[in-house]
C-alpha cells in the first residue's frame, strides 16, 4: 500500500500508549503544554491533529524511531530549507471525489499545492535515502501525481478559475458569450448617451438587477421608455429598467452564461472523477505528509530549545506487566541528565540541573529549602523522559542518558478536593495508593513532598514504608521530602541516594543547584538570625536542638564547602584545556595552511620550469634539425642536453610535504605488504591509468600520469611491479584486484570505472545531461576522483546546461573549466565529492 510503516507506526502507538501512559500523570508534568508548542511548528492541519495526539511511547524500538526522524529532520533542516510547502489536508476532498462529488477550483488547487509537495519531497529523498533512511522512507510513501497536476494547471489558473483551454466547447461559448456581451453593452450605450434618453436616466450608467443588465430610469418617465421593471430604489425614486430592444439580447447572454456554467461543471466533475479513483492513495499520502511534517516540526522545536538527542536505553527486565514483581538483584537503566532545563521556563534565567546518581541508584531522596528548586528538578526529570519517549530532543547537554520507561506516574501539587471533601494529605494519599497498584519495575515514579499535610512523626513513618516499598518492589523513584528520617534512611540503604539543592546564606536565596550524594539542610537558624531574630532566641533554640544534629550539619557544611570549592578548581581546569586545545587546532590550521601555499608556491614555478624546458627541448630540435641539413657536427648540442637533462630533473623533483610532530608516518602501507614511497610507480585502480608518485600526504597522494596530475587516495593505489603483480591484463584491460585478494588494509573494490572524460558534442541538450547524470553516478560509485566533460564551445547552451548540472549535483563537490591548452571553455573538469 502507499502507507509508509513510520506512519503506520504512529497510528498503531496512539492505541499502544493509551494502555500505559497516565493521563493525570501527563497533565500534572505539563506535557500537553509541550505538545502544543510542538503543534505550533506544524505546517498544516494535519500534522497539527497528528502532535496533538501524540503520547509517550513504551516501546523501545519506536521510541528509537522517533528519534531517529528528529534526528535526521534536524540534520537536514542545517543543510537546506525543508518542508511541506503549501500543502493542505485534501482527505476531505479525496472523500468527496470518491464520492462522486465535484471539486471546486479551490479544492483542485489544494489538491494541485498538496502533490506539487509530495512530488518535491520525494525527488529530494530520492538520492538522500543513505543519508536520510527513515525521512526516505516516510517520503516513499507519498503519492504519486499521476498526471494530476497536469490535468488541474491545463483546467485551472492560478486565481482559481476555469480557463478557456479547458475545453473547446467552453472556449467556444465564452467566445460567443463575450461577442453577445459586447453586442448588449453597445445597444444599452445608445440609451446612456443618446441626448432624447439621458435626461430621463438618474445617471448615465449600466447595472446589473438578478443576472440582467439594466439602466436607472427617473421614476416620473415611467412608460417613456418601453421596458419590464427589475428593481426600484429604497427612496422610489429610481426604477431600474431593462429596455424591450435588449430583451432577446439578455436572454442570449443569460443562455450563454448557464451553457458556461454547464461546461464547466462537466469539465470539474470529469477532473474530480480522476483524483477519485486514487483517493485512497491521497488520503494515505496526507497521513504521510503529516507524519513527515511532524518530524520537521519535532527538529524546528529541538532547535529552539538547543536540545540534544539523548542515548536511550531498553529498561531491564525484572517484572511482568501484570503488576506481579519479582525481586530485582540486577542493577537497573539509571537516569544520567547533563545540564538539564525544563523546557517550560526561560532559557535565559533557569538555572541548569545534572542529575547523574551512581550506577545502580534505584531511588533518590530530595531535600532542601522551601521554594528551593525541588518541584521543578522533580517536573524537569519526569517531562524529559516524557520527551523522548514522544521522540523529542531534551534540553540537556549531549551524552545524557535516559531509560525506556513503561508508564510514569508523578504525585505533585495540592490534591485538595472540596467537592470529594479530601484534604491536602487524604488527596496525595488516594493518589498514591492508585499509583503503587500501577506501577512495576518498568515504572518510573515521582511523589513530590511524600508524607506531607499530617503529623510529622506518622508522615516521616508513612513516607518512610512508601519508599521501602517501592524499592523491594524495585521501582524507580525520585522523591522530595522534608523528613530528615528520609534523609538518615537514604544513607543506610542500599540502591537509594540523598540529593539535595543548595541555599546561599549570605544572600538568603536558593541557588537551585542540585548536589547528588548530600542531604540538604534545614538552615533555619541561620536563615532567623540573618533576618534579625533575637540572638538570645537563637541560641536557646540551638541549645534545644540535639548536639549530634549540629556536628553532623556543621561536617555536611565543611563537604558541601569542600565539594565546591574542588567542583571551580576542576571548571578552571576544563576551561583551561579547552582554550589549549582550541590554539593547537589553530596553529595546526595555520601551519597546514603555510604548508599548502609552499607546495603552492613550488609547484606553480615547477610548472613554469617545464614549460620553459619543453621550449628549449623544442628549440634543440629545431637546431638540430638544422645541423644535420647543413652537415654541420653535433657535440655541442649533446653538451646542451646532458644540462637540460639535469635541469628537467630538478624541475621534475615532487614536492613533499614537510612533516610536522603530530604527523607521524606519511608513508602508509598499500596492498599490506610494503610502504608506499616518492617516486614510485602505482597504478590508480579506480581509472585504470599508471603513473609515478609525486608527493604523499597522510590520507592520499600525488600522482603524476603523463602530462596530467591527479590526487588519488593511498586505498586507491596499487605499486607496480608489486601488489599489481595480482592483476592479469585481459584485452588491453588491467583487471580489478578484489577485496578477497587484498589484505584487510584495502577496502573493497569500487564500482567498474566509466573513463575519465565523457564526450557530449553532437548531443541534445536535453539527451547530453540525461546521460551526464547517470555518467556521474558511475563515476561517484568508482570513486573517481575528476572527470572530464567535453562539451564544445558552440554556441554555449550545451557548456552553460552542464555546469549549470553540476552545481546541483549531489556527485559533485565542485568543477572548473581548464587551462586553454586542455581544452579551455570546451571542456569542464568536475571534481567528485567524497564517498
Amino acid at each position: 500500500m502507499f502507507f509508509s510503516p513510520s506512519a503506520q507506526d504512529e497510528r498503531n502507538s496512539v492505541v499502544y500508549n493509551s494502555l500505559t501512559m497516565d493521563s493525570k500523570t501527563l497533565n500534572v508534568l505539563e506535557y500537553p503544554k509541550i505538545i502544543e508548542r510542538l503543534a505550533a511548528f506544524c505546517d498544516f492541519s494535519a500534522s497539527m491533529d497528528l502532535a496533538r495526539s501524540l503520547e509517550p511511547t513504551n516501546s523501545y524500538d519506536l521510541a528509537l524511531a522517533r528519534l531517529a526522524e528528529t534526528t535526521e529532520a534536524r540534520r537536514l533542516l542545517s543543510v537546506q530549507d525543508a518542508g511541506i510547502g503549501a500543502a493542505h489536508d485534501i482527505r476531505p476532498q479525496a472523500d468527496l471525489a470518491a464520492r462522486g462529488g465535484v471539486l471546486d477550483p479551490q479544492g483542485l488547487m489544494d489538491v494541485k499545492s498538496t502533490l506539487i509537495s509530495c512530488r518535491d519531497l520525494k525527488k529530494t529523498f530520492e538520492k538522500k535515502t543513505d543519508e536520510y533512511p527513515r525521512l526516505a522512507q516516510i517520503a516513499f510513501g507519498l503519492p504519486d501525481t499521476h498526471g494530476l497536476v497536469d490535468a488541474i494547471t491545463r483546467i485551472v489558473s492560478e486565481r482559481g478559475e476555469v480557463l478557456d483551454s479547458a475545453s473547446p466547447k467552453l472556449a467556444d461559448i465564452r467566445r460567443n458569450l463575450r461577442t453577445a456581451h459586447d453586442r448588449l453593452m453597445s445597444k444599452l450605450q445608445k440609451y446612456v448617451t443618446d441626448s432624447r434618453t439621458v435626461s430621463m436616466l438618474q445617471d448615465a450608467i449600466i447595472t446589473q438587477r438578478d443576472g440582467r443588465y439594466v439602466i436607472p430610469l427617473r421614476a416620473e418617465f415611467k412608460g417613456k421608455i418601453k421596458s419590464i421593471v427589475h428593481d426600484q430604489s429604497s427612496s422610489g425614486a429610481t426604477l431600474f429598467v431593462e429596455p424591450l430592444p435588449i430583451v432577446e439580447a439578455n436572454n442570449q447572454i443569460r443562455e450563454l452564461q448557464l451553457a458556461e456554467r454547464d461546461e464547466e461543471r462537466r469539465i470539474l466533475a470529469e477532473l474530480s472523477a480522476q483524483i477519485g479513483e486514487h483517493a485512497t492513495e491521497l488520503k494515505y499520502g496526507v497521513e504521510n505528509l503529516a507524519v513527515l511534517d511532524l518530524a520537521f516540526a519535532k527538529a524546528k522545536y529541538a532547535e529552539e530549545l538547543k536540545a540534544s538527542e539523548p542515548v536511550l536505553h531498553q529498561m531491564d527486565h525484572g517484572s511482568s506487566r501484570t503488576g506481579k514483581d519479582t525481586p530485582v538483584n540486577h542493577p537497573p537503566s539509571s537516569i544520567n541528565l547533563l545540564h538539564a532545563r525544563h523546557p517550560l521556563l526561560d532559557p535565559q534565567t533557569v538555572v541548569p540541573t545534572d542529575f547523574d546518581p551512581r550506577p545502580g541508584t534505584r531511588a533518590v531522596v530530595i531535600t532542601g529549602p522551601n521554594t528551593g528548586g525541588k518541584t521543578v528538578t522533580l517536573k524537569t526529570i519526569g517531562l524529559l523522559v516524557l520527551m523522548v519517549q514522544s521522540g523529542l530532543h531534551v534540553p540537556a547537554q549531549s551524552g545524557s542518558e535516559l531509560p525506556c520507561f513503561d508508564s510514569v506516574y508523578a504525585d505533585i501539587g495540592d490534591e485538595q478536593s472540596i467537592e470529594q471533601s479530601l484534604s491536602t494529605f487524604s488527596g496525595h494519599i488516594t493518589n498514591i495508593i492508585r499509583i503503587l497498584k500501577k506501577a512495576d519495575s518498568r515504572s518510573l515514579v515521582i511523589l513530590d513532598e511524600l508524607g506531607a499535610g499530617t503529623d510529622p512523626q506518622e508522615g516521616a513513618a508513612l513516607a518512610r514504608a512508601i519508599l521501602a516499598h517501592l524499592l523491594e518492589r524495585g521501582i524507580t523513584s525520585l522523591v522530595a521530602t522534608h523528613y530528615p528520617e528520609l534523609k538518615t534512611f537514604a544513607h543506610s540503604t542500599e540502591g537509594v541516594v540523598n540529593a539535595s539543592l543548595e541555599f546561599d546564606i549570605k544572600t538568603l536565596r536558593p541557588t537551585y543547584k542540585l548536589t547528588i550524594g548530600l542531604p540538604g539542610r534545614s538552615n533555619a537558624l541561620l536563615i532567623a538570625q540573618r533576618l534579625g531574630l533575637d540572638e538570645k532566641l537563637v541560641t536557646a533554640a540551638r541549645a534545644e536542638v540535639n548536639p549530634a544534629d549540629l556536628r553532623a550539619d556543621k561536617l555536611l557544611d565543611d563537604i558541601r564547602k569542600e565539594r565546591n570549592r574542588t567542583s571551580r578548581e576542576r571548571e578552571k581546569l576544563e576551561k583551561a584545556r579547552a582554550r589549549l586545545e582550541a590554539q593547537t587546532r589553530e596553529l595546526e590550521g595555520r601551519l597546514e595552511k603555510i604548508e599548502d601555499e609552499r607546495r603552492e608556491t613550488i609547484a606553480k614555478a615547477r610548472a613554469e620550469g617545464e614549460l620553459e624546458v619543453a621550449v628549449l627541448k623544442r628549440n634543440i630540435e629545431s637546431l638540430k634539425s638544422q645541423l644535420r641539413k647543413a652537415h654541420q657536427p653535433l657535440d655541442a648540442i649533446k653538451a646542451i642536453e646532458q644540462k637540460m637533462e639535469k635541469i628537467e630533473e630538478k624541475v621534475e623533483a615532487p614536492v613533499e610535504r614537510r612533516r610536522t610532530a603530530d604527523d607521524g608516518q606519511r608513508s602508509s602501507m598499500v596492498g599490506g605488504q610494503s610502504s608506499l614511497r616518492l617516486g614510485d610507480k602505482v597504478a590508480v585502480v579506480s581509472i585504470g591509468r599508471e603513473g609515478v608518485v609525486t608527493a604523499l600526504s597522510a590520507n592520499d597522494a600525488e600522482v603524476q600520469i603523463g602530462s596530467l596530475r591527479v590526487r588519488a587516495r593511498l586505498t586507491d593505489l596499487v605499486r607496480r611491479g608489486q601488489d599489481m603483480r595480482d592483476e592479469k591484463p585481459e584485452t588491453g584491460e588491467k583487471k580489478r584486484v578484489t577485496s578477497n585478494e587484498t589484505s584487510s588494509t584495502r577496502r573493497s573494490s569500487p564500482a567498474a570505472s566509466p573513463g575519465i572524460e565523457l564526450n557530449l558534442r553532437g548531443k541534445l541538450v536535453d539527451e547530453g545531461l540525461d546521460e551526464l547524470e547517470r555518467y556521474l553516478e558511475r563515476a561517484f560509485s568508482a570513486g573517481l576522483l575528476f572527470v572530464r566533460i567535453i562539451h564544445g564551445k558552440g554556441t554555449g547552451r550545451m557548456r552553460e546546461a552542464v555546469r549549470n548540472a553540476l552545481k546541483d549535483s549531489p556527485y559533485v563537490s565542485s568543477f572548473e573549466e581548464p587551462k586553454e591548452n586542455e581544452g579551455g571553455a570546451g571542456v569542464t573538469v568536475a571534481i567528485i565529492a567524497k564517498g
